[in-house]
Order: C-alpha cells, then structure tokens, then sequence
C-alpha cells in the first residue's frame, strides 16, 4: 500500500510539512486557524484529540485532510508555543533535570467519504540538567520560538535530550507510524 498522492494539511507548522514530505506524501499546507485555548480541566489527550479534529473538520478540500496539534506536558500543566522569550527560559527551566511528556493529537479525515479516524500519540522525553547560562544561550538562539515547549528535538536541543522512549517523529510535531496507521483505517 503507498500513500496517497496528496494530503492536504490543517497546519502552517513547517516541521509537519517536512515530516510528511520526507515520508512519500505530496502536501499542500491549508492551514485552519482555530481558538486553541484549552477547556477548563481539559486532560492534553482530550485538548489535542479536540484540536486535531476540529482542523481537520475545518477545510471542505478534495482527498484526504490531516488535522494535529502538539503540546508539552510536565506536572499535569501544558506548555505550547512561548509567546516570549522570558516565557520560553522559564519552560526550559521546568523541564530541565526532568522527564515530561510531548502528546499529539492527529485526525485523518476523508470528506468524500464522510469518515475520519483520530490518535493521540505519547512520547516521554528526559533533559538533561541545563544553567541559567545554558537556557540562555539556548533562548538566544532563536530555535525555541514558535515550538510547543520551546525545543526543537531536531535542533540544538538535541544536546539536551538524553533519552525517548516513544516517537521520536511526535517530538518534532507528528508522529509518522500514528498517520500511517490512521491512513490505513481509512483506505480500507
């Protein structure tokens, strides 16, 4: 079974875009801007499942349309893109010396065929102990803006990472086995 020829996808994330890519799909990025403010006590599984679906409800586009969101997740709290740099040092230092979880929430649609299959996926990842001056560095550099949890798995911060135990692929923004598999349910 190959995949699809096209997948239209819900995001303007350029990780996603690449990811797909580099896994065989043709993408056309159709990005759906939703209110991604979380519910009152809403668990991260729920939050992203419910954001997922809800972009991937939002495009009436011919073939398939795939909907996700990530977020971070450490002491029950969830951690998406710092809005400053002040607030990604301080996420930094939250998960620094630590174990969090990164869950995405992805959503397979078919419009034609009014069917659609969802997953949230659970990666756990450790950092490593990080100084001030490292986060600083490290926020310096730019690389923490616009990322859930303020890293890129697939960047600097990969020197901070000293272990995964899941997807390596949901850390950088979308776990590729999770589409894959989804993708299955659907042709079928």
């Amino acid at each position: 079974m190959s995949p699809p020829a096209r997948l239209v996808l819900a995001s303007a994330s350029p990780r996603r875009r690449e990811l797909l890519e580099a896994a065989g799909f043709e993408v056309e990025v159709r990005p759906a801007p939703l209110d991604e403010t979380p519910l009152p006590g809403e668990a991260a599984a729920d939050y992203v499942l419910r954001l997922a679906r809800a972009k991937a409800r939002a495009l009436a586009a011919p073939g398939l349309v795939l909907g996700a969101d990530t977020v971070v997740v450490v002491d029950g709290d969830l951690l998406g893109k710092p809005a400053s740099d002040a607030e990604a040092a301080a996420m930094l230092a939250r998960l620094a010396g630590r174990e969090h979880q990164v869950l995405t929430g992805v959503c397979l649609r078919d419009p034609a065929r009014n069917r659609e299959a969802a997953r949230a996926e659970t990666t756990r990842v450790w950092f490593a102990p990080l100084s001030p001056q490292e986060i600083a560095d490290y926020v310096q550099s730019g690389e923490p803006r616009d990322k859930a949890g303020a890293y890129a798995i697939q960047g600097r911060a990969a020197r901070f990472i000293p272990r995964i135990e899941g997807s390596y692929s949901n850390v950088v923004g979308l776990p590729l086995a999770t589409v894959w598999d989804l993708w299955r349910q659907l042709a079928g």
